[in-house]
């Protein structure tokens, strides 16, 4: 028996990062940072909503589950992609 607020919430999360993810792992990225940044912020403003849903959800606070985090490539690839000088 889960929230199905909660589910809906996660489900957008996961799209969000994947399209995070996939921004970052572009070619174009390269060139652009603009779109991995967008892709950034509506991913976590994702995580923000279903961490502030799961704060008060009942169903949430009797079963508690983490916010799958972001994957670890996704934070060191801004070390190793960095823009190009035109």
């Amino acid at each position: 028996m889960g929230c199905s607020i909660c589910a809906s919430l996660e489900r957008d999360y996961l799209v969000r990062l994947g399209e995070y993810i996939e921004a970052r792992s572009s070619v174009g990225f390269r060139f652009s940072t603009k779109l991995a940044a967008q892709a950034n912020v509506e991913m976590e403003r994702a995580r923000y909503e279903l961490e502030e849903h799961r704060s008060v959800c009942t169903v949430a606070l009797a079963f508690p589950v983490h916010v799958p985090p972001i994957p670890i490539a996704a934070h060191s690839a801004s070390a190793t992609l960095r823009p190009v000088a035109a």
